[in-house]
């Protein structure tokens, strides 16, 4: 494997291992002077898009010009078991390559296990793998439910309707005359795959849910400002610089080639076309999570509208997935992110992640914009978990 780098979030699985997922890894590769060629693979996975870190002065497998290759060990999801020591953290190639932002992992219909993935660029796209086996099936011969299956890419039709789309070696468009001489090539260049077979490009979709009882799935788009020559159904604002939200419903079969979607919500404040309330207004949805409960908490990071005349930080908001209600439940410190959530298993204590705030600072002000968490007139901003809990010892949210 050689390692595994820059992961965002992670999923568990249901036989008690977890997911880990590699994000923005083009950032680590040095090409050259001048950009990749246009058309390239490189160019489509964003090598040389912005000015990487300086890691290919020290290794050489970062420097393109000497390692080629290297760039497409990187990219997948990554998976881990907890519980064994001997064990050793595995790509899943099968689930494809792209900046995979997390994973959320259910039952098939048919017991297998079934994966639904982001993209987290604009203009790419949301997946969805299928496992070839029942899940039991699979641990009983020693295998990952993710060794082996069928990755889909979705196609949003305008009508409300979609299709999962097979990124299948011998599928039209990924024949050996299109470019894609086997499975393996399709795996590498998931991107392109996906190009090729006609799927939806959407407006940076991030992460994914799936809503307890109904198994429809929710996923963030959360932003998209290159969007500034066409609008679809699916993707309805041009400059989309707030984000939205989508809905997937398959029905109750995860294992379905076929589905339905809406746009849950449009985040922005009134002069941008939101569907949120003036006084909740949000923008960039990126993390999403669903509590025992059913209900829906939105993370932010990015572009926020001011409430009142005044500039937000990035916030966390709770949203009733069956009325559309929406009521902001924290604000974060500036220039901070906040990602990642999680509860116990009673709802009293809720884990949430503030990551990088004050990123504003400089080596000689790290305290620029923020101090937090310690507030140190000596110290610097730090990333943190905080742990809530209500003053009565209730459900959080409830």
């Amino acid at each position: 494997m050689l390692g595994t780098l820059n992961n965002c979030a992670s999923g568990p699985t249901l036989w008690d291992t977890y997911l880990t997922c590699e994000e923005t890894v083009n950032k680590y590769f040095f090409f050259g002077a001048e950009p990749p060629p246009a058309g390239s693979v490189e160019e489509r996975y964003g090598i040389g898009s912005e000015d990487p870190y300086p890691w290919h002065t020290t290794d050489s497998r970062f420097d393109m010009r000497a390692e080629p290759n290297e760039y497409n060990r990187f990219g997948w999801v990554v998976e881990i078991d907890p519980f064994d020591p001997r064990s050793t953290p595995k790509k899943r190639t099968a689930l494809g390559r792209m900046e995979h932002e997390n994973a959320v992992v259910v039952r098939g219909s048919r017991g297998e296990a079934v994966v639904y993935m982001g993209d987290d660029t604009q203009f790419d796209y949301f997946y969805k793998f299928v496992g070839a086996e029942p899940i039991e099936k699979a641990r009983r011969k020693g295998r990952s439910p993710l060794d082996e299956g069928t990755l889909h890419v979705a196609r949003f039709e305008e009508d409300g309707s979609g299709r999962w789309l097979p990124l299948v070696h011998g599928e039209p468009g990924l024949t050996a005359a299109d470019g894609f001489p086997d499975q393996e090539t399709v795996l590498v260049r998931t991107r392109l795959a996906a190009d090729a077979v006609g799927a939806t490009p959407m407006d940076r979709p991030e992460w994914c849910t799936v809503q307890p009882g109904t198994g429809a799935v929710f996923f963030t788009c959360t932003n998209n400002t290159a969007r500034t020559e066409s609008v679809n159904a699916p993707n309805p604002r041009l400059e989309n610089r707030y984000g939205h939200i989508m809905k997937v419903d398959e029905d109750g079969d995860p294992s379905a080639t076929a589905f339905s979607w809406d746009v849950f919500l449009l985040a922005g404040d009134p002069a941008s076309g939101a569907t949120v309330p003036a006084d909740q207004a949000f923008g960039s949805p990126d993390g999403l999570w669903f509590d025992r409960d059913g209900r829906l908490w939105i993370q932010t990071d990015g572009t926020q509208p001011a409430v009142g005349g005044v500039a937000q930080n990035n916030q966390m908001l709770a949203a009733d997935p069956d009325s559309g209600e929406i009521r902001r439940f924290l604000v974060g410190p500036p220039r901070c992110e906040i990602t990642g959530i999680t509860a116990t298993p009673d709802g009293r204590s809720l884990f949430v992640n503030i990551q990088h705030p004050g990123d504003s600072g400089t080596p000689e002000n790290p305290r620029a914009s923020s101090n937090w968490p310690d507030f140190s007139p000596a110290g610097r901003p730090r990333s943190a978990t905080i742990v809530i809990t209500r003053e009565d010892g209730g459900v959080v949210g409830a």
